[in-house]
């Protein structure tokens, strides 16, 4: 099968796109302005179901709707486009509106290391073993997901995207920071890129110099938007070679594979790539948040974790939505995501136990919420980091106020009265960035 996307551009040469309402139609060319939007015909012929529309899961997973804008902002970019405003001002609109739902786009600049006192592009270094790498080749989708919290990567702005440059200098970080032991390919989805692409950024790190490295991660949502990239795409097999070879230099190749809903893994194209990939030993494990109209149901969720576990799949982690681009169409408050993700976890089979979640993927750690509990007679979150800055705070629990509406780290307060919680204290939060530094030094961290 030979891809085929459709772009607001050529959206409405879709036969059943042509079949909705004009409203909705119209919608999409609106909130197109604003945010990225392609989708396959993969996922139009295979997975959406038309006849639900708006109300269908993947329809809400990959089809850019009138909720994802603020109403008033919503308003203001429908105006400019039924007045004619010049490109350029709807250009700054644009960009004002963006810059809106994106507050935290220099939240992650601290975790880019250097290398000679220079900045290494296209690499985040938050946890002392584990590093992203965003490789330049890969930063784009077979689709674009409508939650995406890394939605600034796919528009044109180059001040908030993440890439590798030419110059590969993010090997030479790697190679003399000994106490790296994964890294994880990310973007958009490193699995865009043809096998010569890919060969080019994994290949090097089977070389003796980089022994310290034990896992390479990708992270990718390819198994569910385009499996033809394992299967019958021209260079599959030699996708597959290099997956083979990787395993066979003794190496774990982890696929992080993003799946959103049970019918993402229900065709049968789909379950022989998650074969083909299992056949070269690599891992598939599996990720996702928990969003409104999609999956924020126990019994969605419960078949999910069923349906990978029965395809050989590691269900491994389930994230809260984080409040940027999209988070007020499908963001949940907190307690009703860890009722949502109990309730699952209790109908899932033994098996699907490995998922962690409700987690937070914060820029002190991954914040687990444990549950709600009695304190003092009253009722509190509890939380803790699985993954941190500084090893010592992992896995130490500790307690926020009890707060109905709240949807993130940031809207919650310590229950004892302080003002922040133990490791945002300025000091704290630059001791740990010294740790970290320290750690990539090669000392104790």
């Amino acid at each position: 099968m030979k891809i085929r996307y459709f772009t607001p551009r050529n959206i409405e040469t879709l036969e059943p796109w042509r079949r909705l309402p004009r409203e909705i139609r119209d919608d999409l060319q609106v909130v197109s302005q604003v945010l990225p939007f392609r989708v396959n015909n993969y996922v139009t012929d295979q997975l959406i179901d038309w006849q639900r529309g708006i109300d269908d899961p993947i329809f809400q997973l990959t089809i850019l709707q009138k909720g994802l804008l603020p109403e008033e902002a919503f308003e203001r970019v429908r105006r400019a486009l039924r007045d004619g405003w010049s490109a350029e001002r709807r250009a700054a609109l644009v960009a004002e509106i963006r810059r809106s739902l994106n507050p935290d786009v220099d939240t992650n600049s601290a975790d880019i290391p250097a290398l000679e006192d220079e900045p290494v592009p296209g690499v985040q270094h938050k946890f002392r073993d584990t590093c992203l790498i965003f490789p330049a080749h890969g930063q784009t989708c077979h689709a674009y997901c409508t939650f995406c919290f890394r939605w600034p990567q796919f528009v044109e702005d180059a001040g908030v995207r993440y890439a590798t440059d030419a110059s590969h200098r993010f090997q030479r970080y790697v190679r003399d920071h000994p106490e790296l032991t994964d890294l994880l390919f990310t973007g958009g989805d490193p699995m865009t890129m043809n096998a010569r692409h890919l060969r080019a950024y994994l290949e090097p790190f089977l070389a003796p110099e980089f022994d310290h490295i034990q896992t390479l991660r990708i992270g990718t949502k390819s198994l569910a938007y385009w499996p033809y990239r394992f299967v019958t795409d021209s260079d599959a097999d030699a996708v597959l070679r290099l997956f083979d070879e990787i395993t066979g230099a003794g190496k774990q190749l982890a696929i992080m594979a993003h799946y959103n809903h049970g019918r993402e893994l229900s065709t049968p194209i789909a379950q022989e790539a998650l074969r083909r990939v299992q056949r070269t030993g690599a891992i598939v494990r599996t990720q996702s948040p928990l969003v409104r109209h999609i999956n924020d149901d126990p019994a969605v969720l419960a078949h999910l974790w069923t349906e990978q576990v029965r395809l050989g799949c590691v269900p491994y982690a389930l994230f809260v939505e984080r409040l940027t681009g999209a988070s007020r169409h499908f963001a949940l408050p907190l307690e009703r995501a860890w009722r949502i993700f109990r309730d699952a976890y209790e109908a899932a089979p033994g098996l699907a136990r490995t998922v962690r979640g409700p987690l937070m993927s914060t820029y002190y750690g991954k914040v687990l919420v444990e549950g709600v509990a009695e304190g003092q007679g009253e009722p509190v979150f509890v939380l803790s980091l699985v993954r941190s800055r500084r090893p010592e705070w992992t896995r130490r629990p500790f307690f926020a106020r009890y707060d109905s509406a709240a949807r993130w780290l940031d809207e919650l307060r310590p229950a004892d009265g302080s003002a922040t919680f133990f490791f945002q204290e300025p000091d704290i939060i630059q001791g740990a960035g010294r740790g970290l530094q320290r750690a990539a030094a090669g000392g104790p961290g």
